[in-house]
């Protein structure tokens, strides 16, 4: 058995798709179920005996612990995390007690069963943490991309939760031997990403004829990775990977934010029309950059590719056309994930002009 804590959140929910469709192992979620956590995620999987879920918040450690007693897992993968920095702008605590405390937490009840394992399971082990290309800053237009050996420089309060995090499972295995492995991706986009992100957010919007709300002047570059993608690199990780190692994971897909919702609205024109039979481009809105919005992210893959052999299989062009059939056809799951709480935070943060406020890429 496998441990995926925040296994009903984006990723989470993502990987444990992928994993019960190619491997027979089972699978134990950990998720507190916050407003991004959403358990019609892994509906399909509700009777399914290969499939575990525990309400527990990583935070505490003695209900993570008794799991760990109970299903005694070979692997802890820890997506669970706050990942949104509009959200860590306006609330950082939320971030610090989840991806740093959370994370502490998680590190020393995975020690002290790591430590009582027999021998050979001991060995086996692995804690795995799934971590942003965020934690190394911003680069410049002609900078090289991220590599994993690229100075941390995080420039938001999600990304300096998140670096903070990694040192924490760094140390965990440098200190007390922990065959801990680390990722650090790029941006991820695909089905069931809450609609507070760029794509989904415009795809939402777009249907809903509300404004798509870019932030500054849509220069700003990112990384872009079909989730799918990134699953299978972490599988590879997991099988792979060399202890107190990290690995970076990258999309090979450089593209400005205008460009991905201009391509958003491309595909809408062609897949949903608008009944006025004008583009989905007349919607797009610029709108103020949000505080330290770093400009450009960009990642070196080879490490993972020359050592584990893994590269990305869509482009952004199929795995967009992907995204985007996949909210067409699953409105119910949009309608659900937008009402309720979401609604309220956006109220409260966003006030009367929420509808017009960017998707953040992260």
């Amino acid at each position: 058995m496998i441990f995926v804590t925040g296994g009903a959140g984006f990723i989470g929910a993502n990987f444990v798709h992928f994993w019960l469709r190619q491997y027979d192992e089972p699978v134990l979620v950990l998720d507190a179920l916050t407003y991004a956590g959403n358990l019609e995620s892994l509906a399909s999987f509700a009777s399914d005996p290969r499939y575990h879920f525990a309400h527990v918040d990583i935070c505490n450690r003695h209900a993570v612990a008794a799991l760990l007693a109970q299903y005694r897992p070979r692997a802890i993968l820890h997506f669970a995390a706050e990942s949104h920095v509009d959200r860590s702008i306006h609330g950082p605590g939320e971030f610090i007690r989840t991806n740093v405390q959370g994370t502490f937490e998680l590190l020393e009840a995975a020690r002290a069963y790591w430590h009582e394992l027999r021998d050979a399971e001991k060995a086996a082990f692995r804690f795995l943490h799934v971590s942003t290309d965020e934690v190394y800053g911003s680069l410049g237009p002609t900078d090289p991309p991220f590599s994993e050996t690229t100075p941390y420089a995080p420039n938001s309060p999600y990304s300096a939760s998140k670096a903070a995090s990694d040192h924490l499972v760094r140390a965990w295995h440098h200190t007390y031997g922990l065959p801990t492995l680390t990722t650090n991706c790029s941006n991820n986009y695909g089905p069931y990403q809450f609609p507070e992100k760029l794509i989904p957010l415009m795809i939402h919007n777009a249907l809903a004829g509300k404004p798509l709300p870019v932030y500054g002047d849509g220069q700003n570059v990112r990384d872009w990775m079909y989730v799918e993608d990134h699953c299978r690199a972490i599988a590879r990780v997991l099988e792979a990977g060399r202890p107190g190692e990290t690995y970076n994971i990258g999309g090979h897909n450089e593209v400005k934010n205008i460009d991905v919702v201009h391509t958003v609205c491309n595909l809408l024109d062609e897949l949903r029309p608008r009944e006025d039979g004008n583009s989905y481009r007349a919607q797009i809105a610029f709108v103020a950059d949000r505080p330290g919005h770093d400009r450009r992210y960009a990642i070196d893959a080879r490490k993972i590719e020359r050592e584990l052999g893994w590269t990305p299989q869509e482009t952004f062009a199929t795995g967009l056309r992907k995204t985007v059939q996949w909210y067409l056809d699953h409105p119910d799951w949009v309608a659900h994930v937008t009402s309720g709480e979401y609604l309220r935070w956006v109220d409260r943060h966003y006030g009367a002009q929420a509808g017009e406020r960017a998707g953040g890429e992260n």
